[in-house]
């Protein structure tokens, strides 16, 4: 459990379009096996400390003809900012998807003491 040492808490959350490999035939779309992909998101204002993030899928269009096999993750969280890492496999083919995403987490602030 995360425990909240300030009374100031930030809520940031967003929306990121990962990709659309079916309009120049990425390799979402066209490979086969293991293929990962990965996007950087800074946050508009540095947390005090990594906050809780949370991913979900919010769009997700795939071919009907294989099965639809999906990973979806947050990785590398700092105060400032996260990845958002799809990995798909098989013989998946993914055409686009969207990826939601919150962070909860402690802000700084000016009544904050800095000791060294």
């Amino acid at each position: 459990m995360q425990r909240l040492g300030t009374h100031e808490v930030g809520i940031e959350q967003g929306s990121q379009i990962l990709f659309s490999d079916y309009l120049d035939g990425g390799a979402m779309w066209t490979g086969e096996g293991p293929r990962e992909l990965r996007r950087l998101v800074d946050f508009s204002q540095p947390f005090r400390a990594p906050p809780a993030v949370q991913v979900s899928l919010s769009m997700w269009d795939v071919d009907q003809k294989h099965n639809g096999r999906m990973d979806l993750s947050a990785d590398m969280v700092t105060a400032e900012g996260f990845v958002i890492v799809f990995r798909t496999w098989g013989d998946s083919r993914v055409a686009r998807v969207r990826a939601d995403w919150l962070a909860i987490g402690a802000l700084g602030s000016e009544d904050d003491w800095e000791v060294e």
